[in-house]
């Protein structure tokens, strides 16, 4: 979910290049999601361009069924969306905004997990597979005068990974939690900072920002069956940050 641009469209033309099938799930950036498909498929891969809501329960329903229907059964499922704010306080933080970034990075992630769950379990039907929750390095550094919100909302996916691990492991499905650190993407414009991931990038061990593609890499990685006994891990991939 999520995979019209940045982290999420490396990942699935990544997923592309080894043949896979990949539904990419976008919001609002059409055209985007379409040059994704057509990178996957150039890559040779299949895939769909599935457009919805993840905030929204019967969106999340159809992106699903719309997926299975194109691409056949899901082995996989990337949780990716997500949101950024500007930099403030929580003190100055408005409720609107709190409840943008919990509606998407939290309440919209439990949603597509749960629906992935459904989908992947052999309990339920499914074949098994792996599921890649995309938290971040704010999690565990709380991000002060930034984005409190933001990284409280990625520290539930932490959580998340960690209960869900243990509930569908038995049940043939792997849960993963993965925390990119200072990336090269369009979220820290829209967070009002586009010069961030370069400026803090610069202090990290590696003296650098991370590439969308390096972190897809590690998503490929779990969701194959290279990383077969890893589950209820959280992988920091944040030059050492």
């Amino acid at each position: 979910m999520g995979a019209g641009r940045g982290i999420g469209s490396a990942a699935a033309r990544l997923c592309g290049a080894r043949g896979w099938s990949v539904g990419v799930n976008y919001l609002r950036d059409e055209a985007s999601a379409r040059q994704t498909v057509a990178a996957v498929q150039a890559a040779g891969g299949r895939a769909a361009a599935l457009p919805g809501d993840v905030t929204l329960e019967a969106d999340v329903l159809r992106v699903f069924a719309q997926a299975r229907a194109a691409l056949g059964p899901l082995d996989g499922v990337v949780i990716n969306a997500g949101v950024v704010a500007p930099a403030s306080e929580l003190a100055d933080m408005s409720a609107e905004r709190l409840r943008r970034t919990f509606d998407t990075n939290v309440y919209g992630a439990f949603l597509c997990a749960r629906e992935a769950a459904r989908q992947l379990s052999r309990a339920r039907g499914g074949h098994g597979g792996s599921i890649v929750l995309l938290s971040s390095a704010a999690a565990r550094l709380g991000s002060p005068g930034q984005y409190v919100d933001y990284a409280s909302s990625k520290a539930a996916l932490d959580t998340l990974a960690l209960g869900l691990s243990k509930e569908l492991g038995p049940q043939g499905v792997r849960v993963n939690s993965l925390r990119p650190g200072l990336i090269e993407t369009g979220i820290h414009t829209s967070g009002g900072e586009p010069g961030l991931a370069q400026r803090v990038g610069a202090g990290t061990p590696l003296g650098r920002p991370g590439r969308p593609e390096e972190v897809a890499e590690a998503i490929v990685w779990l969701l194959s069956d290279a990383a077969s006994y890893v589950s209820g891990a959280r992988l920091d991939v944040a030059g050492g940050r």
